[in-house]
């Protein structure tokens, strides 16, 4: 690894361990990447050879026992003094690249966090008289013997049906499941690896925003840059209100639905929806709702819709930023101008390591221009 940074790979049939000396030599590159919604993922590529006469019928680490899908992995970083987790998950998939040249010849693991296990079997369930809450933290009870830690937020709006009213029906994987019932209050479901290896948090919640913000990402600042590359999008037609109306199922009067703001806090001077300029308007045609459940869909609209106005992308050089980008927290940007310097919410970040090198590609988000802060962390 680079220097000062050190990585620990785990691997095992339920509980990861440290690995033989000889799978750590022939492990060329690993890369993690993480996303704010949905499953992150890994791929570790490993040299292989016919070295000795144990090769002969067949690739020592081919057949390695460690290497068996839906094994354990866990990768742990260390830089300087802190540890890590990285990646704790599951193999899914392996791939053999045989190479006439010396040398040449790889065998690649790629595989999911542990939110895999959650995918692999549909279910026709029955959730009587629970709100989505309460479903969750149910679901998640299940995998307590794969590490998984729960932790679910719940929404400000509790939707908790009768049984004559209504029952709640799971028709799907557990992971799908969750993900359908977060999307009624735009809110996220992910694993976050750790925070020891071998196990997961699991966060059913709104995206977390409010984060302290990490040290800041520098362009064009001579020996205090440490990106080695930036793109920056503005997406007009991202930001959009919501009008309508909603009759309520329960007392048969209409009122309206309709929204104009976002409750996520802020991260810019000007944020899109409150542009006085043209803004999108998208009509509420949902039916057979009651008025709680109207609001919450409306509001979830409104909120998916300011998260990715502006999005930025790039490299970063590890070693001159000298940390970790933690995922779905704040970091500071500067060294680009007024409009596009300041606080972003981290969507994304891919880790690649290799022999002498570490570099993190990432995408980060907010609602609009202009900083709202005059200084970074640095």
């Amino acid at each position: 690894m680079a220097l000062g940074i050190n990585l620990t790979v785990l691997m095992g049939k339920s509980v990861p361990k440290p690995v033989p000396r000889q799978v750590v030599e022939a492990l060329k590159s690993v890369e993690v990447t993480h996303t704010d919604e949905g499953r992150s993922g890994f791929q570790m590529v490993f040299g292989i050879g016919r070295r000795d006469r144990n090769d002969i019928k067949d690739y020592q680490l081919v057949k390695n026992p460690l290497f068996q899908v839906f094994n354990r992995v866990s990768l742990v970083v260390s830089f300087g003094h802190a540890a890590q987790v990285l990646m704790d998950g599951v193999i899914t998939n392996q791939q053999l690249s045989p190479s006439p040249e010396p040398g040449q010849s790889t065998f690649t693991l790629t595989g999911e966090d542990v939110s895999a296990l959650m995918d692999l079997e549909e279910r026709s369930e029955e959730h009587a008289a629970q709100d989505e809450a309460t479903i969750a933290r149910m679901i998640l009870k299940r995998y307590a013997t794969y590490g998984v830690i729960p932790r679910v937020i719940t929404p400000r709006f509790i939707d908790r049906p009768t049984q004559n009213e209504r029952i709640p029906s799971q028709q799907g994987t557990d992971l799908a499941y969750l993900q359908q019932i977060g999307q009624r209050f735009a809110h996220v479901f992910y694993m976050v690896p750790g925070p020891v290896a071998g196990s997961s948090t699991a966060y059913w919640g709104p995206p977390q925003r409010q984060t302290r913000p990490q040290k800041a990402l520098t362009m064009t600042m001579g020996s205090y840059t440490n990106l080695t590359s930036v793109n920056f999008q503005n997406d007009a037609m991202a930001a959009t209100e919501v009008e309508g109306q909603v009759q309520d199922r329960h007392t048969n009067q209409v009122r309206p639905a309709q929204e104009t703001r976002s409750d996520r806090p802020t991260l810019s001077a000007n944020p899109a929806l409150e542009d006085n300029r043209l803004r999108r308007t998208t009509q509420f045609r949902e039916t057979g709702r009651d008025s709680a459940q109207a609001d919450a869909l409306v509001q979830a609209v409104v909120d998916r819709s300011v998260d990715d106005v502006v999005t930025v992308s790039g490299e970063l050089d590890t070693i001159r930023y000298g940390d970790v980008l933690q995922l779905r927290g704040l970091v500071g940007l500067r060294g680009v101008g007024y409009s596009y310097d300041g606080l972003y919410y981290v969507k994304s970040v891919t880790h690649t390591l290799s022999s002498g090198q570490y570099k993190q590609k990432f995408t980060i988000t907010r609602d609009g221009l202009g900083s709202t802060v005059e200084r970074v962390a640095i």
